[in-house]
């Protein structure tokens, strides 16, 4: 498929991250694979994490079509740059359409993105994760590739003002190496390694900061909390 929507916006993008300078770590990229479809599940804590998981898949030269809600294609500004990079709608009341959708993209040799806890972590470790990922990896016959993303959540957040204009903000990203479609707990604890890897690794300790995880010494809300939080809305 013709892309070109996704170079400019990947452009625009970086030069995004070079004006705030933000201090971005990429690790496992050489995990991604340089051609044939595979499926990107990351973990969620951010608003601005499809732009960072598709940034670990650059240096492999490859782009990443992420499922995300429907709603994101119907904004009168996101909505045609979504639909020009080639993403794909998720509709909850229609989600057959979509899993179709992103199956034939992988079966194309896509790279497909998904985050399988469906929405962003308030406590900022991993929730359960949904059976779509490991589901659509066995069904392609694609490898899975866990992801990490670690401090996106300091620039626009579930609960938080948004802070686009934070400088100097460091962000990691770590990409595990592919692993056979498994169990849904085993994606989920894979992810989480990771997690924990980019978190021991994070360049500041964050305690007593609202970013930083309960069990780290943060404010954020306990996962117990961050359940209640969510089941309010």
């Amino acid at each position: 498929m013709p892309d070109r929507v996704y170079p400019p916006v990947i452009a625009a993008c970086k030069l995004m991250f070079r004006v705030l300078d933000l201090r971005i770590t990429r690790d496992g990229t050489d995990h991604v694979p340089t051609t044939g479809g595979a499926v990107m599940a990351s973990n969620h804590v951010s608003y601005l994490d499809f732009i960072f998981a598709g940034f670990g898949a650059l240096p492999a030269k490859r782009l990443v079509r992420f499922m995300a809600k429907h709603e994101v294609f119907e904004n009168r500004i996101s909505g045609p740059l979504m639909r020009g990079m080639h993403h794909i709608p998720v509709d909850r009341s229609a989600g057959q359409a979509s899993y179709q959708q992103a199956l034939a993209a992988l079966r194309a040799g896509e790279i497909v993105g998904i985050f399988p806890e469906a929405t962003i972590s308030r406590s900022f470790t991993v929730k359960e994760v949904k059976s779509g990922a490991v589901r659509l990896a066995a069904e392609a016959g694609v490898p899975l590739l866990p992801t990490a993303l670690w401090g996106t959540q300091r620039l626009w957040t579930k609960g938080k003002p948004k802070n686009l204009t934070q400088r100097h903000v460091p962000v990691t990203i770590v990409v595990g190496a592919p692993i056979e479609p498994t169990t849904d707990e085993a994606l989920r604890t894979r992810v989480r390694e990771l997690l924990d890897e980019a978190q021991r690794r994070y360049p500041e300790s964050g305690e007593g900061q609202w970013w930083q995880p309960a069990h780290l010494g943060g404010t954020a809300p306990t996962p117990e909390e961050a359940a209640r939080l969510d089941a309010r809305r």
